[in-house]
């Protein structure tokens, strides 16, 4: 008999309401521990299985009914909640209706969240795709390819020391992170924690994110009014990935805006940045610190630069800077890091 799972992490829903009515198929809650416990009470009281997790995510919720059995899931549910399933890798078959309408705008929903995706070429591509035309709306299915987890390159034994002495080399645990979404997201560039940075004028400026920063920093110090006007673009921009689109763009587009020593400075500039936003938050600070003896790993199937890679292929810089900032607020690095950071 089929199974209706309702998914929320805060179970703010209506007490009444025709989900709760079990007697045509029954239905089942999972949520985050300790979410409304007089609501789960309710739930109960009218046939609704309640299932509680610690940290409520896709891939946990779907190794779950597997161990209970079930072999075949449809998920539908809003953008956001599908980008966190393909990105778990959950996700094998999509169907998608296509209506003869048109909506957009500014704030407009999308049926996909944020994937990290700001190049076609990093799209993925679905395979046996299907048309099928019901009514005026026509139907595409397909296959979608597993996303694999990428595998981090561990660093030398020697490496390992020299990033954080915490880390034993033989036998290593590894944290990953990567959407802003997932247990650790918080270590993410595109996580929203505002950092103030000095200006080159002598004062100071506030970023949304470390992204923001980042990106903006590709252009500073360039006289040309063209990388000012780069500056204040991402400055303004509305999110961090909006942010990295402009200044992976302009980067692109406009090479002669980009400061000279960039290739040079690049790690230093995002090791600022770091360092400012987990000096910033205490409860960053002390996230950071919980993982120490972990290698912490971006797993980012696309950038193979800051991040793993899809098959491990990725040097993962920005997990190292992270070990590297953990071993400097341990006091077990021999080196202090320079950045300047002004607390918000």
């Amino acid at each position: 008999m089929p199974l209706r799972v309702v998914m929320t992490k805060s179970l703010d829903l209506p007490d009444e309401a025709n989900l709760w009515d079990v007697s045509d198929v029954p239905t089942m809650v999972v949520t985050q521990r300790g979410a409304r416990k007089s609501f789960q009470k309710i739930l109960a009281s009218k046939g609704v299985e309640v299932v509680e997790f610690d940290i409520l995510n896709p891939r946990d919720v779907m190794e779950y009914f597997h161990d209970r059995g079930y072999l075949s899931i449809m998920w539908e549910c809003g953008g956001r909640l599908a980008a966190s399933a393909i990105s778990d890798g959950v996700i094998h078959k999509v169907y998608a209706f296509l209506a003869p309408k048109i909506i957009g705008g500014t704030n407009a929903q999308s049926p996909v969240g944020e994937l990290g995706m700001v190049e076609m070429t990093q799209a993925f591509d679905l395979l046996d795709v299907c048309y099928e035309q019901i009514g005026p709306d026509m139907l595409m299915s397909g296959s979608l390819q597993p996303i694999p987890d990428p595998t981090p390159i561990i660093p030398s034994e020697n490496e390992t020391l020299a990033i954080d002495p915490t880390v034993n080399p033989y036998e290593p645990s590894i944290i990953f992170f990567y959407k802003t979404w997932d247990p650790y997201g918080a270590f993410s560039n595109f996580s929203a924690h505002s950092i103030k940075m000095p200006e080159e004028n002598g004062g100071n400026v506030t970023w949304s994110s470390v992204e923001h920063y980042y990106q903006a920093s590709k252009f500073m110090g360039v006289s040309d009014s063209g990388a000012k006007d780069c500056i204040g673009k991402i400055k303004s921009a509305k999110s961090p990935e909006e942010a990295a689109k402009v200044g992976r763009s302009m980067q692109r587009l406009h090479p002669n805006l980009v400061r000279a020593d960039w290739e040079d400075v690049k790690i230093d500039v995002m090791y600022s940045g770091l360092r400012c936003k987990f000096s910033s938050y205490p409860y960053l600070k002390s996230m950071l610190l919980a993982t120490s003896g972990s290698v912490l790993v971006e797993a980012s199937p696309h950038d193979l630069f800051w991040g793993g890679g899809r098959e491990g292929e990725g040097l993962n810089y920005l997990g190292r800077l992270l070990m590297r900032l953990r071993s400097e607020f341990l006091g077990e690095s021999s080196t202090s890091s320079e950045s300047t950071c002004l607390a918000l």
